[in-house]
């Protein structure tokens, strides 16, 4: 695998941090451990999008869902047991995982479900009034209320 040095674009910018920490990251990533458990992320409307990951084997008391400096944590830690017999074949994954999910600005987890298997997480993107886009109203001028100014002959203005 290759790796780049991304440490010019830190000093050559200013304030595109994010976007080189975000490079850097995928850059970086692990593709052995991305890959459990699998999911699915959908739109579920404008503004609304769903997680849905696979955790077979894990009860809602084995998993822990956290928002931390806008990044959703996802992790399950199945307790041990000693269960009895052997297994002739075991395919169901039990193993612990810690899976990250960075989240895009005024994005909030609304709610997370869990059943069949499924771990369900709701997020919504709410943007403050302040940062939405406004229309602002253009009236009509009336050349009455403009006041010209003008050059006199003596160098001085005065408002006609």
């Amino acid at each position: 695998m290759r790796t780049y040095d991304f440490s010019p674009l830190y000093r050559a910018t200013v304030g595109f941090d994010q976007i080189a920490d975000l490079m850097d990251r995928v850059m970086s990533s692990d593709t052995t451990s991305a890959t459990y458990p699998p999911y699915n992320i959908e739109k579920t409307a404008d503004d609304a999008y769903r997680i849905t990951l696979a955790v077979a084997g894990f009860g809602e008391e084995d998993l822990s869902v956290e928002v931390k400096e806008n990044a959703l944590i996802v992790a399950g830690r199945k307790a041990e047991t000693d269960q009895e017999g052997s297994f002739l074949h075991r395919g169901i994954a039990t193993r612990a995982f810690e899976r990250r999910f960075h989240l895009a600005d005024h994005v909030q987890v609304s709610g997370a479900s869990y059943g069949n298997g499924l771990l369900h997480i709701d997020l919504k993107r709410e943007v403050p009034e302040a940062l939405k886009p406004r229309t602002i109203a253009i009236e009509k001028g009336d050349a009455a209320n403009v006041k010209a100014v003008e050059n006199s002959k003596d160098g001085k203005k005065k408002a006609a």
